[in-house]
């Protein structure tokens, strides 16, 4: 195990770099993976619009705990729009073609992707969902009847995957990120996906809601359902969202 780490921690040194497609030339990447053209897209309620309040921030991380276990009680579309902005919300593009968000990225590479399994949302119907970030609206996607069951089969049989309200997949896309830090690039990936997943802990948290972090999952299986390659896309980080059980 220490012989994989020295060499993982030695091929992504700044030393070892290979040259970056970006030093080359070469176009940066799409700021978002495409979607057929003429596709209905749903839109989200827009952060003017919310009627949540504000919350105190240090009471909200002192009170934020995972939560793996939910009451069946659903999530207003507005709530979803609510953690959805502040986990990827884009608000503003740059001159430089790039997307300034609510979370910090390397580079403002913003190199994840945010997919949705909806098991109870108000307004919506069960399934697969994408959110189309620059949009801020929800793409909905071909999924199997039993997409719940087998997502959570995936999860190992984590029982607050098929209990969740909504359960985030964030899918990391490869040469977003790799345009510019070439094999340092997916150290970036994770702590991208570290710094979205703590952000829907505490927004959840704020509105009554709760998140378990999900890193155990079996990665083919997932990425399956997905229908991501698993290597150019894949499922890096995964978050369950549902009303917390009081008896628990």
């Amino acid at each position: 195990m220490r012989q994989f780490f020295e060499e993982f921690l030695k091929k992504t040194a700044y030393e070892s770099l290979s040259r970056s497609p970006q030093e080359q030339g070469m176009p940066q990447p799409p700021l978002e993976l495409p979607y057929p053209e003429g596709a209905t897209l749903i839109p989200l309620p827009a952060p003017d619009t919310w009627s949540i309040p504000p919350a105190d921030l240090r009471k909200t991380i002192e009170q934020r705990r995972t939560r793996r276990h939910y009451e069946p009680v659903p999530l207003t579309l507005e709530q979803l729009a609510y953690l959805l902005w502040l986990t990827q919300g884009v608000q503003k593009k740059s001159n430089r073609g790039v997307t300034l968000r609510t979370v910090p990225s390397a580079g403002a590479r913003h190199a994840l992707e945010t997919f949705l399994l909806i098991n109870m949302v108000e307004g919506l119907e069960p399934g697969l969902y994408r959110y189309i970030a620059t949009q801020h609206a929800l793409l909905r996607l071909d999924a199997p009847e039993d997409i719940r069951e087998r997502m959570t089969t995936a999860c190992w049989n984590q029982e607050q995957v098929r209990q969740s309200a909504v359960t985030f997949l964030w899918v990391a896309v490869t040469e977003r990120m790799a345009w510019r830090y070439v094999e340092r690039s997916m150290r970036y990936l994770h702590l991208d996906a570290g710094h979205v997943c703590q952000n829907l802990y505490l927004a959840a948290e704020s509105i009554g809601f709760g998140v378990c972090a999900i890193a155990a999952f079996h990665d083919q299986k997932v990425n399956d359902l997905l229908h991501l390659d698993g290597v150019d896309q894949f499922v890096i980080y995964i978050g369950s969202v549902g009303k917390p059980a009081i008896s628990r």
